[in-house]
């Protein structure tokens, strides 16, 4: 059962007891790459970075081993929405852990000096995306479906990462605070006694309260950009359900079917019937407050257009429903899914502080599991005929032109 504990500083402690010698925490801002100053994108990923290069009396080397000396194990990220900070280890270890966490977030030193190997490694791993014309070929499709904020990457870009000072990164991180924000406490704690380790650490916290900007999608276009790798990589966007709409649970079912491993309509009917992809899939994504369905496939330029057409004809078929045998097969992926997720301390911490943060509310698993049991094939195939999957944004990168439905070439 989760314990909800409203500070007046705006900041929520979610709280679940569990038995077992370790423990998880993660606390989660809603201030994320959505977020960055324009013309600095990539801003919100940098600075997560860097609030890891020294904290409170500690330097980055000393902060460094402090975790590593009791063995914890820290981890964090950022999404558009979003920035996350987690730390694991031993039950015993857990005053100590919050106390490095609030220190990192709350007292980082932000030396100058330390920004600039952060810098370097962004700027480092964006130039690398010249490596992966599939990793190419998302931020293009990114950059042309979504308006700003939503339009870069994560990690920002290289105009971006040039911009950022460490007056700037500073300026970002003033903008951090409890109000909005969520953290999280997995493990075999007596309820008081986390409340009271929180409030010390937290209580006094203030600021915050980001808005989440809204999304504008600009899809229903084909697009296609030359390159000269061997393969031809294409990319499908197509909006869904998002995830505080009644068919969520429903769409990730649907999808399930379509694209839920060897058994799915996509590695069916594309892959093995036809041999059109060495790779092929869907995945849902959430992007603001709106869901979209982002899909893959990597094939050869002789055989790409055939490719795109089966693509986009399956996610046509599926208007008309999916067989009582695909329902119950992708029911049972999505079941499992979710309770081996919960199954660690670490991704239970994460599930409620994502929760909060989209849903303004916590899912118990027995509720979520309860909800998918009630799911019925009409439910799902009622979703399907109401919501057609058009307009889609289609891009792809390789060398020649790709058809769109053999009439419309990529340009």
């Amino acid at each position: 059962m989760t314990v909800l504990h409203p500070f007046q500083s705006g900041l929520t402690l979610l709280f679940e007891r569990r038995p077992g010698p370790g423990f998880a925490l993660e606390l989660r801002l809603p201030l994320g790459a959505a977020h960055d100053p324009a013309g600095q994108e990539g801003t919100a990923a940098v600075l997560e970075e860097w609030l890891h290069k020294g904290a409170g009396n500690l330097d980055a080397r000393a902060l460094a081993d402090a975790f590593d000396d009791l063995g914890l194990r820290r981890g964090g990220s950022v999404t558009h929405e979003s920035t996350r900070f987690s730390v694991s280890g031993l039950r015993s270890d857990f005053p100590r852990a919050l106390t490095l966490l609030a220190d990192v977030v709350r007292r980082p030193h932000l030396q100058d000096g330390e920004l600039t190997s952060v810098l370097d490694l962004a700027r480092q791993d964006l130039e690398s995306l010249a490596d992966s014309p599939a990793d190419q070929l998302a931020v293009r499709l990114r950059e042309l479906a979504f308006a700003r904020p939503y339009a870069h990457p994560v990690s920002g870009t290289l105009a971006g990462i040039a911009a950022i000072t460490p007056e700037t990164a500073r300026a970002f991180h003033s903008r951090y605070g409890s109000r909005g924000a969520a953290l999280a406490v997995v493990g075999d704690f007596e309820e008081q006694v986390v409340h009271d380790l929180v409030t010390v650490h937290f209580g006094d916290w203030q600021g915050g309260g980001q808005e989440l900007p809204a999304v504008i999608f600009q899809g229903d276009f084909v697009r296609h950009q030359p390159d000269d790798s061997q393969q031809t990589h294409i990319n499908v966007l197509f909006r869904s359900p998002g995830p505080t709409e009644p068919g969520w649970l429903a769409f990730h079912v649907a999808l399930g079917a379509l694209a839920g491993g060897s058994a799915s309509r996509l590695f069916e009917e594309v892959r093995e019937k036809r041999g059109l992809a060495y790779s092929v899939g869907a995945s849902v994504h959430v992007t603001g407050r709106d869901g979209f369905v982002w899909a893959y496939a990597g094939s050869t330029p002789g055989r790409a257009a055939q490719t795109l057409d089966v693509l986009l004809n399956e996610f046509a078929r599926l208007r008309q429903g999916v067989t009582s045998e695909e329902f119950e097969r992708a029911r049972t992926q999505l079941l499992a899914a979710t309770v081996f997720a919960a199954e660690t301390a670490r991704g239970r911490a994460s599930a409620l502080t994502r929760d909060w943060l989209t849903l303004g509310a916590v899912r118990a698993l027995g509720e979520v599991r309860r909800d998918l049991e009630a799911l019925t094939l009409a439910d799902v195939n009622e979703l399907l005929a109401e919501r057609p999957f058009e307009r889609p944004a289609v891009m792809s990168l390789g060398q020649g032109a790709v058809l769109r439905n053999g009439a419309h070439a990529l340009a």
